[in-house]
């Protein structure tokens, strides 16, 4: 009999090998900290990189933040993608250590290859980088540095299109017999001549149907996504991956294993996830934010949310989904201190993205409260003055991380869904009683009382349970805790097992 998906999974502790493979597998329920090159550390010497700036471009200074701009028909684009504020791959390394302390275990860097725009998504050339960061030995250096520090190093890549000024792109409109003409779809009924990415005619599209056009992305040994691995890269978060379909998907996913095995290749999948795997490793988990911004703001209740939450759950692959990242802003949206205005609420939503089922994506300089609205404003340079042990979403941040790190379950656990009534309740647990972590969520704007039945058969009657939040300590009794939940707010409970004057009831269960 197939279990129902609310409590599947619910007695397979015995599953031999299977936490010990996945702590073994870095992809797995990973701290990935985000950055823009250009925004996250200032340059030792701002005024030497002017000349790589030349006019339209305009290298801003650090206080500064970015604004929105105008169109500029003659380049086709926006004058605010053209702004800049100097950072590079130099700068990135001096500041490791924020990073490093924070627990991340990988860096994932938005586009560095050679672009015209600050964005880097109108790619100019895949194989070189920007001369504003650096170079490829710049790279080859920050992947040591990082893998000298236990992490690793995720990069960007754009290959649903690349930039109108790319000379592949330009040549193929010059001659219709260029070697590159097939890489792209030209066709009089187009804006700008050729089919482009969401009609923006900066960003033509590539037909990956090409043979020798897969050969240079992915298929060759030399390949873009070959290449890029044997210089240090551990893995690949694929932009607009929905749109590459499946298939080409499965092609990239398996050119990058046959180069790394145990690289990360992640798409950027705003569809629902469950049919993505195994053609990607993990997904960027679009649908997972709107539930948790929508439960933030009070447009879903807490039980509609579990029934959604626990559907996704279910229906998609788990040991991919350890893979996926859990975000809740970045750099294609407003930052999670715009989105989610109440203090409260925001913080209930960072606990549920740092205890559910996946990697946590944090976004640079949102552990510092940064604000921003949308494109450009979510992406202003990081606020380095806030790096004090005086902010308190810092602090708050480090206790989740601190939170994470100390507890198995919530990196490569498995999941299980508490039976509540108005509250949000799961359980992450392996085949150890000490590893298991309650989570209990109030995302309403009323103090909930509730009665929460706790499967877990290993949990000793009249043990205490002790909140990581607050270190309050709560009491489980024959199978159940009864708790008070005051408005948005969490509790995140793990078994005391400590003796008393030398007594323990775990003394025979572990």
């Amino acid at each position: 009999m197939t279990p129902h998906p609310d409590y599947a999974n619910t007695h397979d502790r015995a599953v031999a090998g299977r936490y010990e493979a996945r702590e073994a597998d870095w992809r797995n329920g990973a701290i990935v900290y985000q950055v823009i090159v250009d925004r996250f550390a200032p340059p030792n010497d701002p005024q030497a990189k002017r000349r790589l700036y030349p006019a339209p471009k305009h290298l801003r200074s650090w206080d500064e933040s970015p604004d929105q701009g105008m169109f500029l028909p003659e380049y086709q684009v926006w004058s605010h993608e053209i702004d800049f504020w100097g950072g590079d791959l130099a700068s990135l390394r001096g500041r490791l250590d924020h990073i490093q302390r924070l627990g991340a275990d990988v860096v994932y860097l938005c586009p560095i290859h050679l672009a015209w725009t600050n964005h880097g998504y109108d790619a100019l050339d895949y194989q070189q980088v920007r001369p504003e960061y650096g170079t490829r030995d710049d790279v080859v250096a920050l992947a040591d540095d990082l893998h000298g520090r236990c992490m690793r190093l995720v990069l960007d890549g754009v290959f649903n299109h690349m930039g109108r000024q790319s000379p592949a792109f330009q040549a193929a409109l010059a001659d219709p017999s260029a070697p590159t003409r097939t890489w792209f779809d030209f066709s009089d009924a187009y804006p700008g001549g050729a089919r482009s990415w969401a009609n923006a005619t900066n960003l033509p599209e590539l037909n990956l149907e090409d043979d020798g056009l897969r050969d240079y992305v992915y298929g060759g040994a030399d390949s873009v996504v070959r290449s890029w691995l044997r210089d240090g890269a551990d893995g690949w978060r694929l932009d607009v991956a929905f749109e590459l379909g499946m298939s080409l998907l499965g092609e990239i996913t398996a050119a990058a294993h046959a180069e790394k095995p145990g690289s990360l290749v992640l798409g950027e999948i705003c569809n629902y996830p469950a049919e993505w795997f195994p053609e990607l490793d993990g997904v960027l988990h679009f649908t997972l934010r709107e539930i948790l911004l929508r439960l933030a703001d009070e447009t879903i209740a807490a039980p509609h949310a579990q029934r959604m939450l626990t559907r996704l759950y279910a229906d998609a692959d788990y040991e991919h989904l350890l893979k996926s990242w859990i975000y809740l802003d970045n750099h294609d949206t407003a930052r999670v201190a715009n989105t989610i205005r109440d203090d409260a609420a925001r913080r209930l939503a960072t606990v549920l993205q740092f205890t559910l089922p996946g990697a946590v994506n944090l976004y640079y300089g949102t552990e510092l409260g940064q604000r921003g609205g949308d494109d450009p404003e979510s992406r202003a340079p990081m606020r380095w003055d806030r790096v004090t042990d005086g902010n308190p979403t810092l602090a708050w941040y480090r206790q989740l991380l601190d939170i994470r790190r100390s507890h198995r379950a919530l990196r490569i656990g498995d999941l299980r869904w508490l039976v509540t009534e108005r509250l949000i309740g799961f359980e992450r647990y392996t085949d150890r009683i000490g590893d298991a972590v309650f989570v209990l969520a109030n995302p309403s704007a009323d103090t909930v009382g509730e009665t929460v039945l706790l499967p877990d058969s290993k949990l000793m009657d009249s043990s205490g349970l002790i909140d990581q939040l607050t270190g309050r300590r709560h009491v489980s009794h024959r199978a159940t805790v009864t708790i008070e939940l005051p408005p948005h707010t969490a509790v995140v409970l793990v078994g005391d097992r400590e003796p008393r004057h030398g007594y323990t009831p775990y003394k025979r269960v572990k």
